[in-house]
């Protein structure tokens, strides 16, 4: 298992491969990729430029939020992004693009929506929790997790 994490996170870190999602979202063919999926569309904290990043739905606890995890912890550009301004759009399915705030959930909260995730998707959870490691650099676990969360609220 270790190899296949290796492998699988060496290509989480392939910007052509991460990025090829997005043409699919912005000709309005997202739901190809089914409802697991969403395509965030935030602004660059220094740029000010649109920017764009497919991420996984964790949870989806209303037809108005959308719960999405930082797998690559609190450096990865888009979640440094959003905390800096959470003002986003959001692009589920083939519906048009939402106007959305997002918000950084509290440890406590993190922690039931892991353990909810891993309830509902324990063979998805044993295959890439140990990719998420890799990415994170340290263990991940229901309790105490270094999973950062993210909710975002669709407006209107």
């Amino acid at each position: 298992m270790p190899a296949l994490a290796d492998t699988a996170s060496r290509l989480l870190r392939s910007r052509w491969l991460v990025r090829a999602p997005i043409w699919l979202y912005r000709a309005r063919l997202g739901g190809l990729l089914g409802g697991r999926l969403l395509m965030l569309e935030h602004l660059g904290r220094k740029s000010g430029a649109v920017r764009r990043v497919v991420l996984e739905v964790v949870d989806q606890p209303g037809a108005d939020r959308y719960i999405v995890a930082s797998g690559f912890g609190d450096r990865a550009q888009w979640f440094r992004n959003i905390t800096a301004n959470p003002r986003v759009r959001v692009y589920a399915g083939s519906r048009r693009p939402a106007p959305a705030t997002a918000r950084v959930l509290d440890q406590r909260e993190a922690d039931r929506v892991l353990g909810d995730y891993i309830a509902r998707h324990p063979r998805t959870w044993e295959q890439f929790s140990a990719v998420l490691e890799q990415t994170l650099g340290e263990p991940v676990t229901a309790t105490d997790t270094a999973l950062p969360m993210v909710e975002l609220r669709l407006q209107g």
